[in-house]
């Protein structure tokens, strides 16, 4: 199967090179990289192009937000399966886009996920958080679970079926993507226990207790769109299963 991974980027020269290093370094050799660059005022597309691998395809031009940019992506993908990888995040090994094709064809799922080490933005070998999902169960999502998105890997074809990022759901467009594919629609996953992803630590969704707020106010909104319900304690529950992940000695995961 071919797979596609997504990055949009804006004034991403300072991390850049580690995303674009870390996909060129697979194992796994059938896949395109798509670059969505919403205009970049600064040299990040020099530093792409110097690659110089023809799996790289870059598409530039205004858009709407990183979740427009993504969906832009998502449009021009050619591939069965689709990733997406943020321009400040990098692969954790060279195997990790083979053990996820891997679970596809064994599982005959429409969706895997997995681990995720929160870092630090400069010393990345520093792990600062550490994002254990644990095996899928449905009803966790009313106890505020959620798989770490960049994670998220998806048949093209459940795109198509399910539909994209919304575009009014702020930092909570890929919660409520995933709560509409994997609890309303109950499409097929399966876990994939590895440290799939380093993120660099920051975001706009933990950015101040303002920002905590809204985003927990676009948290709710997921569910009403969908027409769910959550339990009164659901929306409390999401923040404070975050706590743990401060204390990332406390998880072990397989050797990738």
């Amino acid at each position: 199967m071919k797979v596609s991974i997504i990055t949009a980027t804006y004034n991403s020269a300072s991390t850049i090179a580690d995303t674009v290093k870390s996909v060129a370094d697979q194992s796994y050799s059938n896949i395109e990289h798509l670059i969505i660059d919403g205009l970049s005022k600064d040299n990040t597309l020099d530093i792409v192009k110097s690659y110089g691998d023809e799996r790289i395809k870059i598409l530039s031009g205004k858009d709407n937000g990183i979740y427009d940019a993504m969906n832009k992506g998502i449009d021009a993908a050619n591939g069965d399966i689709i990733g997406i990888l943020n321009s400040d995040d990098f692969y954790a090994s060279s195997k990790i886009i083979e053990q996820v094709v891997g679970v596809f064809n064994q599982y005959g799922v429409d969706t895997v996920y997995g681990d995720l080490d929160f870092v630090d933005p400069i010393q990345t070998s520093k792990v600062v958080r550490r994002w254990i999902s644990g095996e899928f169960y449905r009803p966790n999502f009313t106890k505020g679970w959620m798989p770490p998105h960049p994670t998220f890997f998806v048949k093209r074809e459940a795109y198509e079926k399910y539909g994209q990022f919304r575009l009014d759901m702020g930092s909570s467009a890929d919660y409520e993507l995933m709560l509409r594919f994997l609890y309303k629609n109950q499409v097929s996953t399966h876990y994939l226990h590895r440290i799939m992803i380093h993120m660099r630590m920051g975001g706009a969704s933990t950015a101040s207790l303002g920002a905590h707020a809204k985003a927990n106010q676009y948290d709710r909104r997921a569910w009403e769109v969908n027409g769910l319900q959550p339990q009164w304690y659901t929306l409390h529950m999401k923040p404070l299963r975050k706590v743990l992940q401060y204390f990332p000695s406390l998880y072990k995961v397989p050797h990738s």
